[in-house]
């Protein structure tokens, strides 16, 4: 079977419809999901039961390839579900990327024309900073397969994680395989490696490396627990934070109910924009140092800081934007739901020696509403929210407060489309939007944009 592909769906794969008849005479539509194609592609497919309406293939062949289509040079490419579009020339992702923050504002009604072209990299290599691997049943660390979350691809290598945490990972992988260590395996519930997650600051140099498990480094593990230290310290002295995790909870997810810290401290610390930050296993911080530190001189360029403003900056996690805002304005309210981000952002701002933030662990609407009782109305407020966005009751919130100025950073295009549109109503007006590449081979784009009130 032939098949066009015509667009990419959210996971950035390949999507193709073709029309079927039966033995009756009416067609039908069947969609397919074609992973590793790209747009305008002519591909060779099969389909085993043409009755579905959609069916998920691989390509066969590629009869007419996309132009910009490249060899990916991961060995793990076509198996890990890390990143989807190494086939993809650089520059091809960049304009598909801007186009995609273009159609998001077109979705609701706004200029797409105010998007500039998408931000990348000059290295879109080994750009992460931090990593989370599993453990397969048999103890093999590495990534996910693409499709098959129970299936774990053996690491060999990995292009898109900080060089010095690969080959630490790989370390803790011959440790494991030395002293035949089992993984955890999620149907029976038995085994005992679960996770391993890696972090480094590209400024400090420091990593942390931090081993989930389902029990403690004692009895019959403590030789093995001792031979790790022994080999980390070692070789990598650069590990400042090497911890064993216990996690007996049925949920996949990297969390503590214990923490033994092996060697080192139990954070990392790290430096964006001039400002230190203290890094723990649980603290969100963004994963592309690089093009972070971009994100803040945008939002500082957009925004335009005095120093005789009040401003909020809301999902103010640890501190990432607050810092260096705090020191161009004259007060600074940061606002998160996550109290452990809170206390990490107070203690940034120590450290930092910024003394005019105050920090509320509290909901978006609540916070504000809290700030604006104590201190007033703000000049400015910087929005920087999950993934699934701020809502609109959050934005006509934000709208009835009406701040001067609102630099929105997003990792979302679509819920920044929706939530913006929400400002419109109340005075505002979009005056720009920079996406920014944060994660290359991936789908996913970032953007800061800027909305302003009209002064009449």
């Amino acid at each position: 079977m032939v098949a066009e592909i015509d667009h990419l769906d959210r996971k950035g794969n390949g999507q193709a419809a073709i029309w079927r008849e039966n033995e009756l005479g009416n067609k039908r539509k069947l969609k397919l999901v074609v992973p590793q194609t790209l747009p305008g592609e002519t591909v060779q497919v099969t389909v085993e039961d043409p009755t579905l309406r959609w069916s998920k293939v691989m390509p066969e062949e590629i009869l007419v390839a996309n132009p910009d289509r490249i060899e990916a040079p991961c060995p793990h490419f076509e198996l890990c579900g890390g990143c989807v579009w190494q086939h993809w020339s650089y520059d091809g992702q960049l304009k598909h990327k801007t186009d995609h923050v273009k159609k998001a504002l077109e979705s609701v009604g706004m200029n797409p024309e105010l998007v500039q072209d998408t931000i990348g990299m000059d290295e879109h290599w080994h750009y992460r900073n931090k990593m989370e691997f599993t453990f397969s049943p048999e103890g093999n660390l590495g990534l996910h397969e693409q499709g098959n979350f129970r299936n774990i691809i053996p690491l060999e290598t990995c292009l898109i994680a900080g060089r010095n945490m690969v080959d630490a990972t790989m370390e803790v992988s011959e440790w494991v395989k030395e002293f035949g260590l089992p993984g955890y395996n999620k149907d029976t519930r038995e085994g005992l490696l679960r996770h391993l997650m890696v972090r480094e600051s590209f400024e400090t140099g420091e990593i942390m490396l931090a081993l989930f498990a389902t029990e403690a480094p004692a009895g019959k593990l403590a030789a093995a627990a001792e031979n790790l230290i022994e080999r980390i310290t070692k070789n990598y002295p650069n590990v400042k934070s090497l911890m064993w995790l216990v996690n007996t909870d049925l949920a996949d997810r990297t969390q503590s109910e214990e923490t033994f810290v092996l060697a080192g401290r139990d954070f990392i610390y790290d430096e964006m924009a001039g400002y230190r930050y203290r890094l723990w296993f649980d603290t969100f911080f963004q994963t592309n140092p690089v093009q972070a530190q971009k994100l803040v001189e945008l939002a500082l360029e957009m925004g335009k800081p005095q120093e005789d403003e009040k401003m909020i900056d809301l999902f103010c996690g640890v501190g990432t934007f607050s810092l260096p805002f705090a020191a161009r304005v004259k007060e600074l309210a940061g606002i998160e739901i996550v109290e452990t981000s809170i206390e990490s952002a107070k203690r940034n701002a120590v450290d930092n020696d910024l003394h005019n933030t105050t920090f509320l662990a509290r909901d978006a609407r609540k916070g504000i509403d809290e700030i604006h009782e104590s201190w007033g109305l703000a000049d400015m407020l910087l929005i920087d929210p999950p993934r699934s966005g701020a809502g609109g009751k959050v934005m006509r919130r934000i709208g009835r407060a009406q701040p001067k100025r609102i630099v929105y950073v997003s990792c979302n295009p679509d819920t920044f489309a929706t939530d913006s549109a929400e400002l419109l109503q109340f005075g505002y007006t979009l005056q720009s939007v920079q996406p920014v590449d944060l994660f290359p081979h991936t789908v996913h784009v970032e953007l800061v944009a800027l909305l302003t009130l009209d002064e009449n």
